[in-house]
């Protein structure tokens, strides 16, 4: 039959021709028989041939099919010039968001022009988005969606525009030519493969393919434009790979190296710029690297020339210790091992796919990942072995990485023990529904094993398992194949974990104190990784935790400030002045992520800056929710040991202790409510407190900043054994009682005392007795009494007639008409040379407590104070002859938030800050 030519709707490129049957048209005509014979130039990439038969494309010819036209022979002469190889040659690879637009391209240049090396090798990808636009092409082609057409006109428009705004003269007209034609191919190709309705591999690698020739075109032009020379390498002409399973490829050096020979021998050059992402099979097919190839191609073409490094160019200032995006505290890596690099690649973290350092790793020649947009920022260098590290705990771990949507299974049996081949049938029975292990841990007893898969794999795992030990199910030689879904995997990566002991203990330490708990672990002989499985909702909690132990100061602490008033207030300021001391000295770093009076509340993600608290809380203030506030503290997982410190002195506070102890939050406070109140509640929040990881502190519920709470604790955890306490616990009465001395009246004094903060707004609220009542009911409970506030007899010193005063201002007003019975109360005590105290009192052995008002001899320690001090005394079986005395400033707002800026180091130095 005679062929009759057909018009194409497009021009064809130079040398196509197409014959169609005579007797047919259309779709029906290329059903029988259509052919497509194309003699491609060295851009678009060679020759090939299509054919249809029967609807389905048919590869004719393997060895012509995609040939690139000038692809070198490996059987050509002897190459003139020779490729010079080692440290004159530095290898560049910028990826598609740093060639993403023509400044950017520009960019590019004048980094590869300003590296002083003596010979430089450029590897680009394609413009960002492209490589993904091509992908599209080749998809919407063979699902004969006429779109396609468009999305082509797409990708033109976005590389005619760069190349404008970057290029001018004839580097421009010379581009857009090009562009023209591979515009033009392609658009046959894919209308081949419309009509198909089918593109094999290598149709769509070449396809694909053409976003790193035109990227590499635009900034070989680029280069030339300040008159430096450069060439460019199209590396399907160079690299040779062959498929190696898994949608993988394996490089043929040796090929690659010849071919690199020969191609340099045509073209020597000081400056390349080379394609990254594509290659070519032996048989001179197109292909591609697969995801990643661009970093691939950088570190192959690195081995072959030997260079001196391989600089990784990104949008970020190197490697960090954990994912940014959920651990905003991550840092930078200076440096890493190969095996620390290739580690993290595997559980998941963005840094270099495994097989980009297999290259570079044979030759030792160094990976620097670096920020295009940041080009002072150092990067992070990938190397043998870095050798200007301690070998202390903190550097040992390098990183953190996570894989989350896991499943555990466990298959437990005592039948298991001793029996051989029984892990080989349960991994060859995985391995046939094609599952993906990612970790094994087996008990040493032989009794179980456990391995992590990928959770939409597990109902098939699960299953096979089942079918495979039905036998030894039914028979009780297998008790159980449990499935635990919702798991995630923390591995922590360092090279010197091999050779530092404690690595682990500091690990699940971490892990312990951020009450996370630990399903099953992992590690490897080499101690490269240790691997730990958890729920998938502790895992970034865990990263956190885990993270923070290491990388950040040896304690972090997240802290919530209830009540910012005389006391809370107080303590901020302290906070405020000490931080930078504590984290210098003490490694201990404290963020207040929030502050919440009565009625606004001011909230941080990272920490409040301390010495502009106030103008914050004035101005950026949102209405006051306790609930929102604790939830903001113990969502946020930055930071994984969180305390609220209560201020206040308000029952409906203290009453949530319990639920934020239960959530893991400790709770520090001067707030008494809590220890004082219904004993049942009270006994109910120390045991939760003794039986977690989750710490409660209150020694400034007693004496303020006087350590009372932690001698007592001392001497009955000693063995000690209390018999009484006794004491002068209010700071308030103690000034009202050490000033109330010759001629003064009572009244006066305290009026003086209101006048000068020490009482409340309310001085009744201090003379009644029921604050010093508080603090020996707390004692009472500490030295093991269980009483009830009510238990307590106190001795008011507000007169009956003055207790239903409606004011503060009546009170005082009114005080003066009862001077006269203080004035004899103390000209008695005078007669008898005495003085009055106010005294509270914890008798252990008639199990009982009291408040009252005494009287004590001058000699007596109790009459030797001065101001608002406090003193306590405890008389014990090894203090019983001289009783053991604390003495201090028991009111002030210095000394309490003092006393609880104490418990807040402490709290840190339980986990694990320095004592």
């Amino acid at each position: 039959m005679r062929g009759l030519a057909v018009a194409s709707p497009l021009p064809p490129a130079a040398g196509a021709r197409r014959r169609i049957p005579s007797s047919s048209s259309g779709r029906e005509a290329v059903s029988q028989c259509w052919k497509y014979e194309l003699n491609q130039d060295r851009s678009l990439g060679g020759s090939f041939r299509i054919g249809q038969s029967q609807g389905s494309l048919q590869r004719h010819h393997l060895t012509n099919l995609l040939r690139p036209a000038a692809a070198i022979s490996v059987e050509q002469d002897e190459a003139n010039t020779y490729l010079p190889k080692g440290n004159m040659w530095s290898v560049h690879k910028f990826g598609g968001t740093c060639m993403g637009t023509p400044q950017r391209i520009q960019s590019v240049a004048d980094i590869v022009l300003g590296d002083s090396s003596e010979r430089k090798l450029i590897i680009v990808s394609a413009m960002s988005k492209v490589t993904d636009m091509m992908y599209n092409l080749v998809h919407k082609a063979q699902s004969r969606d006429d779109s396609y057409t468009i999305a082509l006109e797409e990708v033109f428009e976005k590389h005619m525009a760069a190349a404008k705004n970057l290029l001018d003269g004839e580097d421009l007209a010379r581009f857009l030519s090009q562009l023209h034609s591979d515009i033009s191919n392609l658009r046959a190709m894919l209308h081949a493969i419309y009509i198909a309705g089918h593109a094999t591999e290598s149709f769509s690698d070449f396809v694909v393919g053409h976003g790193e020739l035109w990227s590499a075109h635009m900034l070989s032009y680029a280069i030339k434009k300040s008159g430096t020379p450069c060439s460019w390498m199209d590396t399907r002409e160079v690299l040779v790979v062959k498929p190696s399973g898994s949608n993988q490829v394996d490089p043929d050096y040796l090929e690659s190296e010849k071919r690199l020979q020969k191609w340099f021998s045509r073209q020597p050059a000081e400056i390349i710029v080379a394609t990254g992402f594509i290659a070519s099979t032996a048989e001179n097919i197109p292909t591609t690297l697969k995801r990643d190839g661009s970093d691939f191609s950088a570190a192959i073409i690195g081995s072959l020339v030997r260079a001196r490094q391989v600089t990784i160019w990104t949008d970020v200032d190197g490697v960090f210790s954990a994912d940014p995006r959920k651990v905003s505290e991550a840092v930078i890596l200076s440096t890493l091992s190969y095996q620390e690099a290739w580690e993290m690649s595997y559980f998941g973290a963005n840094v270099l796919h495994p097989r980009t350092i297999i290259p570079v790793m044979k030759d030792n020649i160094p990976i620097v990942i670096r920020n295009m947009f940041n080009v002072s920022a150092p990067g992070t260098v990938i190397c043998k072995q870095p050798a200007n590290e301690n070998g202390d705990l903190d550097a040992c771990v390098k990183s953190f990485a996570t894989i989350d949507n896991l499943a555990l299974v466990n298959v437990e049996g005592t039948g298991m023990a001793g029996v051989p081949g029984t892990s080989s049938t349960i991994f060859s029975a995985v391995k046939d529904v094609g599952a993906n292990v990612i970790m094994i841990s087996q008990a040493s007893s032989e009794h179980s094993v456990c391995f992590a898969v990928p959770e939409k794999e597990v109902a098939a795992v699960s299953a096979a398992l089942h079918v495979r030990f039905r036998e030894a199910l039914a028979a009780g030689r297998l008790s159980k194949v449990e499935v635990i879904n919702g798991c995630s995997i923390l591995a922590a990566v360092g090279l010197r974990m091999a050779s530092t002991p404690g690595v682990s203990a500091i690990l699940f330490d971490a892990l312990a104190k951020a009450n996370i708990n630990v399903r099953a672990i992992a590690q490897g002989c080499s101690e490269y990784n240790i691997t730990v499985v958890l729920k998938q909702k502790d895992c970034v909690r865990a990263l956190r935790a885990a993270h923070s132990r290491f990388f950040l100061s040896k304690t972090t602490l997240a802290v919530g400030i209830i009540g910012p008033g005389l006391v809370g207030g107080t303590l901020l300021n302290q906070l405020r002045d000490q931080a930078a001391v504590l984290k210098e000295n003490l490694n201990i770093d404290l963020r207040v992520m929030g502050i919440t009076g009565s009625s606004t509340m001011l909230l941080s993600d990272t920490g409040i800056d301390l010495t502009q608290w106030k103008e914050l809380l004035r101005k950026e203030a949102e209405p006051a929710d306790l609930a929102n506030f604790v939830r903001h503290l113990s969502d946020n997982h930055v930071f994984p040991n969180k305390v609220l410190v209560d201020c206040t002195a308000d029952t409906s506070v203290a009453s949530r202790y319990y639920d934020w102890l239960k959530k893991g939050i400790h709770v520090i406070t001067p707030n008494k409510k809590a220890n004082s109140g219904p004993l049942d509640r009270y006994l109910k929040l120390r045991t939760l407190q003794r039986a977690s990881y989750t710490h409660y502190f209150y020694e400034a519920t007693v004496g303020a900043g006087l350590p009372i709470i932690s001698t007592l604790r001392g001497l009955l955890e000693t063995g000690d054994k209390i018999l009484r306490i006794e004491g002068i616990f209010s700071g308030t009465l103690s000034y009202i009682f050490n000033n109330f001395e010759g001629t003064r009246t009572f009244s006066d004094v305290v009026a003086e005392a209101k006048e000068a903060g020490y009482t409340e707004p309310d001085p009744r609220e201090d003379l009644s007795g029921t604050d010093v009542a508080r603090k020996v009911i707390i004692l009472a409970r500490e030295s093991g009494l269980k009483l009830e506030l009510s238990d307590i007899p106190v001795k008011s010193l507000v007169p009956e007639a003055l207790a239903s005063c409606s004011s503060a201002d009546e009170f005082i007003q009114k005080l003066p008409s009862f001077d006269q019975d203080w004035a004899r109360q103390r000209s008695d005590a005078d007669a008898a040379g005495e003085v009055l105290r106010y005294v509270g009192v914890v008798d252990t052995v008639y199990k009982k407590g009291q408040v009252e008002l005494r009287r004590y001899k001058r000699d007596h320690p109790f009459a030797q104070l001065s101001g608002s001090d406090n003193i306590i005394a405890f008389t014990t079986s090894r203090y019983k002859e001289q009783p053991l005395i604390v003495r201090g400033p028991g009111a002030g707002a210095e000394v309490t938030a003092g006393g609880v800026f104490c418990d807040i180091l402490r709290l840190a130095s339980y986990l694990g800050a320095p004592s």
